[in-house]
Parts: structure tokens; sequence; C-alpha cells
């Protein structure tokens, strides 16, 4: 069965499980998730390693040059494997990059163990901005489906490694439990809502590099070159420190957002091509700097391109040709 109906029957099943979860958890004075910053230390990564209310997420992929074999070779005690994008991205109407189903993504969280009274450290491979942009997209979608109890690993995998700590060879095997979405709507935006900001006194926030922006290059899944009209170019790449492979201090990384970030409360939408570097962007506003009302466009350019009705800017001419499948 499919359509309203379904969705309505899945939706009280959830709040049902929820409301069964509540009661349990009421009964058997079960205590709240662990507090944690939006970035942790290598430190409290250590002290908390084997500990039943923290989950630890091992994200590497292709994407970071490394992958699950790399993780069967070592990785963080207790760390359980799930590559991104893998599940934390799906395809939806030829659009790329897109919020998969929130059943879906309970029961993944399921699988690996998380539940409302467990933290989840998010471990990326700590290689460059890509890859930590891979992280924020998993941590923006774990604050999307309402669990606050949510951490990346500073300096990722490689920071662990760069100071001897101990490491687990093989696969674990993840001890499952119940997780129940509770998704907050206000961090997520659609292509018909976005429309309906322009000239409104949005902020619109491209976290693509400065020659995609302009529209020189584009995402091979794009349609035309450029970016969403009255758009700010704000590359994600620079607020990643290459030589530490960190994000820059949060003194430094307020001094490079532009004056008409910094200086008004408006809502802003952050984007790119498919809402990835747009969550890096996020979690720098949100998570680092307070910015209050951001939220992201997980179709980005990718979905905008291929509504034809809806304009694009461009300052250069392409320098590619232009895929119009």
């Amino acid at each position: 069965m499919t359509g309203p109906l379904n969705r309505f029957a899945q939706g009280s099943l959830r709040l049902a499980a929820g409301a069964v979860v509540s009661i349990l958890l009421s009964v058997s004075g079960a205590a709240a998730a662990p507090d944690v910053t939006p970035l942790v230390p290598t430190d409290w990564l250590a002290a908390h390693t084997g500990e039943d209310d923290v989950v630890i997420l091992d994200i590497r992929s292709k994407m970071s040059k490394s992958g699950k074999e790399d993780y069967l070779k070592g990785h963080i005690p207790g760390a359980v494997w799930s590559e991104y994008p893998g599940y934390w991205r799906t395809d939806r109407d030829g659009v790329t990059g897109m919020l998969p189903a929130v059943e879906k993504l309970e029961a993944v969280l399921s699988e690996i163990g998380l539940s409302e009274d467990k933290a989840l450290v998010i471990v990326p491979g700590g290689f460059d901005s890509q890859d930590f942009s891979a992280a924020a997209r998993v941590y923006w979608t774990i604050k999307y489906l309402g669990h606050d109890a949510v951490a990346i690993l500073d300096g990722g995998f490689a920071a662990w490694t760069a100071e001897n700590r101990p490491l687990q060879t093989g696969d674990v095997t993840p001890v499952g439990d119940l997780f129940v979405a509770e998704p907050d709507e206000a961090l997520l935006v659609s292509t018909n809502e976005v429309a309906e900001m322009l000239g409104t006194g949005t902020l619109l926030l491209d976290g693509r590099p400065a020659d995609q922006f302009a529209g020189a290059h584009k995402h091979s899944n794009a349609t035309r070159f450029g970016h969403i009209p009255g758009a700010l170019s704000l590359d994600q790449d620079q607020f990643y420190d290459h030589k530490t492979n960190r994000l820059k201090p949060k003194a430094e990384l307020a001094s490079l957002l532009p004056a008409s970030v910094k200086d008004s409360n408006a809502k802003v939408v952050s984007y790119c091509n498919t809402g990835h570097w747009a969550a890096a962007n996020w979690f720098i506003l949100t998570q680092l700097l307070g910015r209050e009302n951001v939220t992201l466009y997980d179709a980005s350019m990718v979905g905008w391109s291929q509504d034809k009705s809806l304009p694009v800017e461009a300052t250069v001419a392409p320098a590619e040709p232009a895929n119009t499948n």
C-alpha cells in the first residue's frame, strides 16, 4: 500500500514505538545520553571507548581514499563501520544525494545500536575538507532525525593514529537497539520552498568552489552552470586547515564569514551540488558559531538545475559542455 494513508500508518507506528520506548525508559530509570560537544577531542573518545552509552561510527570510504578494507586492518576499538555515502544519501526523482526515507534511517541507526540514551561519535578519515563534509552530512542527518547527542571526532581517524592510540582489527558486529526519529523539519528545505524564498531576504550560501559558483564548471549531474540567483559564494574549503586536517579555530572561522552573514539575522539556506559541502557550512554556522535559523537544501544545484522553470545565474562562460539529460 502506498500514498498518504500508508505514510500516516507508518508515522503512527513510529509514534507508538516512541511512546513504548519512553515508557520503558521511565520504568527502568535509564540515564540520558552523555553530553558531547559538536567536535570531541581524541582524549574524550579514548576515555569513553567501550562504554555502552557511546556508539562509535567509522564512515571511512572511497571518498576519503579509504574504506572497509582499511577499517578491518585497524579502527578505534568498538567502532562499527558504515561507509559514506552508503545508507546516508539516496537518489530520488533523478536527483543525487537526497536524504533517505526516515524509516530507512531509523532501521540503519537501530542496527548500529543507537538509541535516545546513547551518544554517537562520527569518525571520518581525517584527510581533507571533502572527508570532513561527509562527517558533517551524517551529523546533520542525525540532528534532523531529532537526536542531539552526536559529535564528530576532531581530526578523525588520522588524529587518533597520529597519537599512537590503540586499534582493533577485524569487524565489529553492533548490538542493535531501537532508534525512533523525531524529525526537525526546520533543518531541511525543498526545491519549491527555496524557489518561494527568492527575493524575500533569505540568505542563500553556496558552499561549492568559486569556479562552480561562477559557472565555469559544474557537477556532472547538474544540467546548467552557475548558481541560484542572489546567492553568496562561501566555499566550505576555506574553513579547513589542511596542515592540521582540522577546522580552523573558532575565531578564524567567524572572521571568514561575509559581513552580510555576520550582520544579519535572516534565515539562511546552505546548499552546494548535492548537500554534501553544504553540510560543512551548516555545521560551522550552527554548531560552532551559534548561528540560528539555518537550514540545508539537500537537492541543491543538481536538483535546482533540473527544473528548467527555475532561474540560474552565471558570471563566466562554461569551460566544459553541458549535459542536457
